[in-house]
């Protein structure tokens, strides 16, 4: 089964913004504590910028009251060039593509990188290219239409309007001899939000605590992509079982025997082309 999933990864280049169509754009500072050994911002940096973008972004608009409660089922990542301190980071966001329950949420970080006396030495400008699968849903948690003005209004960025949601595996892979012994992944308090929710940021902290142990993918453009299968409560045991499976790294995250999550990390192939459209 992991050898067929391999086979089956290509490399799109994510949807690119209509020509005119609006965004919202926002700065954030990198700091300190968004960065690992290297100053480079973590992926469970990119996930809390995308966070806070996103809120930000619903604020600004009419649809706070109407269309306020979304989650995220799946998010792509592709450091195209990593993103480091100290620099500002300027996010714009669109939708490219949505339903009648949901929206594909596109996320372009550009950072011009500055130097001070703890990192010096010159860098190319980083450039983060992010989609994420947002569910509409109610105060039960459950799917629900979005409005007609957030339709309209969404659905103005884009010219895709039969967005499928996304399917994922959710067997249990078998332990295999090369694969490394599973480990445990311990939750912390902070991890939850009042709704006992764990944030979206920190599943990312699992595979910035993996990615160390293979830096020719972290050295190179790749993607991560995660799929939130299932909620993960507190007081849970979460198990991690993890192959590298050529170029990419597979990860799952495992409740009860269940999967929770699965996540991937690759080398993006050098078919991948960014698009170079403009407005």
């Amino acid at each position: 089964m992991l050898e067929q999933a391999r086979l089956e990864v290509v490399h799109e280049p994510l949807a690119e913004r209509l020509p005119g169509a609006q965004y919202f754009e926002a700065n954030y500072r990198v700091r300190a504590g968004d960065i690992d050994q290297e100053m480079r911002l973590r992926l469970d940096g990119v996930a809390r910028y995308l966070q806070d973008v996103a809120n930000d972004n619903l604020e600004a608009t009419d649809f706070v009251n109407t269309d306020p409660f979304w989650v995220v089922r799946r998010t792509v990542i592709d450091v195209l060039e990593p993103i480091s301190w100290p620099a500002t980071v300027i996010l714009q966001r669109w939708c490219s593509a949505l339903s009648t329950r949901w929206a594909s949420m596109r996320v372009r970080l550009t950072a011009t990188h500055e130097t001070n006396r703890l990192n010096p030495a010159q860098r190319p400008d980083g450039l983060v290219e992010t989609e994420a699968f947002w569910i509409n849903v109610n105060e039960n948690g459950m799917p629900t239409r979005i409005s007609d003005g957030g339709f309209a209004w969404l659905s103005s960025m884009n010219d895709n309007h039969r967005l499928r949601m996304p399917t994922s595996p959710r067997a249990v892979p078998d332990r295999d001899p090369g694969m490394p012994a599973d480990r445990i992944h311990i939750l912390r308090t902070a991890d939850f939000d009042p709704f006992k929710h764990l944030n979206n940021a920190a599943y990312w902290v699992v595979v910035e605590d993996e990615l160390v142990e293979h830096p020719d993918i972290l050295g190179a453009p790749h993607r991560a992509v995660i799929d939130y299968l299932r909620p993960i409560a507190p007081g849970a045991e979460v198990i991690v079982r993890r192959r590298r499976d050529g170029e990419q790294l597979l990860i799952w995250m495992i409740v009860d025997d269940r999967i929770v999550t699965t996540m991937t990390v690759d080398k993006l192939s050098p078919e991948y082309r960014r698009s170079t459209r403009s407005e």
